[in-house]
């Protein structure tokens, strides 16, 4: 049996202040435990005293177990002060998402979670309309009808999070789900809800954001996708994608040309999340 087989890759990410001697240490750490570094990426804001932040790729070779390097782990974590995690490449997360009626950022997610480009599992869809039941299903993906009314909003949104917490799901996106989210179900899930935005964000925060474009007759519209706070369309933006229009589209086509903005944009941010590519400081995100 080859070294190779015994191998299991692993991810970490580390944001914390910048000081001299992290990445030797990170370094020197991997090695003594066994690991082969296949990639590391750093970023530092200020090396005179800003944040640094780390990702390296790595794998774990031969008896060296998970658990056991990040116990070992803590020691360095601490004398750095650390914000880290770290996770094998080969666990699927478990992604929810949440639809209203339009269907063309599910579709895509959908398609390309079929054709193996989504490295995720979808244990099922929730909605407040049954329009895309049928479409969901075809995909063999369990279909969840949890209406929301003015009224009904807090229990249907425990109703779904009591189902989020039966299948373990990792995190969720909203692909054109149009509800405001409450600041109970936001920090139910804190940094694990992807939102996309149909606009270009700061600009036209709220609904109807292409009527909005239209009447300011704007040259470029674009879709932004972003983790979910309490603050409406205000959280860290992961990507943002722009197409460039004219006076001759009207508000109709503004739509129709920002729905392949949105799916884009929203496409690769869930990717990077996948891939345990993005660090969240503050209202920020690194990307690497």
């Amino acid at each position: 049996m080859t070294v190779n087989s015994l191998s299991t890759q692993v991810r970490l990410l580390i944001s914390c202040h910048d000081k001299p001697g992290i990445v030797a240490a990170v370094s020197a750490f991997l090695q003594k435990n066994g690991a082969n570094i296949l990639q590391s990426d750093q970023y530092s804001t200020d090396p005179s005293g800003g944040m640094f932040f780390m990702r390296v790729e790595f794998d774990l070779y031969g008896s060296y177990q998970l658990e056991d390097l990040r116990h070992s782990f803590i020691e360095i974590a601490s004398e750095f002060s650390m914000d880290w995690r770290m996770e094998p490449a080969s666990r699927k997360k478990k992604m929810a998402i949440f639809v209203s009626k339009e269907d063309h950022c599910l579709l895509e997610l959908l398609w390309k979670w079929k054709a193996g480009e989504l490295k995720a599992e979808i244990p099922l869809v929730i909605s407040n309309h049954k329009d895309l039941q049928n479409e969901v299903e075809s995909y063999g993906i369990p279909f969840f009808y949890v209406p929301v009314t003015k009224e009904s909003k807090a229990e249907a949104e425990q109703e779904a999070i009591k189902l989020l917490h039966k299948y373990e799901i990792d995190f969720i996106v909203l692909a054109r789900y149009m509800q405001i989210l409450s600041p109970t179900f936001v920090s139910t899930f804190p940094k694990r809800i992807i939102n996309i935005h149909h606009s270009f964000l700061p600009a036209f925060i709220g609904a109807n954001p292409y009527a909005k474009a239209f009447e300011r007759g704007v040259k470029l519209i674009g879709a932004t996708a972003h983790y979910v706070t309490d603050d409406l369309d205000e959280g860290p933006i992961i990507e943002q994608d722009v197409l460039r229009v004219n006076h001759r589209y009207t508000t109709d086509k503004l739509k129709i040309a920002g729905r392949q903005v949105e799916r884009i944009a929203l496409a690769r941010a869930v990717t990077w999340h996948l891939n345990d590519q993005i660090i969240v400081y503050g209202n920020k995100t690194v990307i690497f």
